[in-house]
């Protein structure tokens, strides 16, 4: 289904908009996920994995890879 919305006020599209980068989300399941608040009165279904999956900020996964960087080195000799 698809949904147009038309005469947003630029405060409410703005604080959208924030929301979304905030949660590095597009701003389609940013609406999608206030919607389903207001309607279903829960939490949508995809954003209670979200925090445990693919949630991690740039620099956090910059320190996860350093953190394993030696383990994804292959020792050649070990494999002769």
């Amino acid at each position: 289904m698809q949904i147009t919305i038309r005469g947003l006020e630029p405060d409410v599209e703005q604080a959208i908009r924030k929301l979304a980068l905030r949660k590095n989300e597009s701003i389609n399941q940013v609406i999608k996920e206030i919607l389903h608040r207001e309607f279903k009165g829960a939490q949508f279904p995809a954003s209670s994995l979200k925090r445990l999956a693919g949630g991690w900020s740039p620099e956090q996964a910059g320190e996860f890879e350093q953190a394993i960087d030696l383990c994804e080195r292959i020792d050649d000799e070990m494999w002769k």
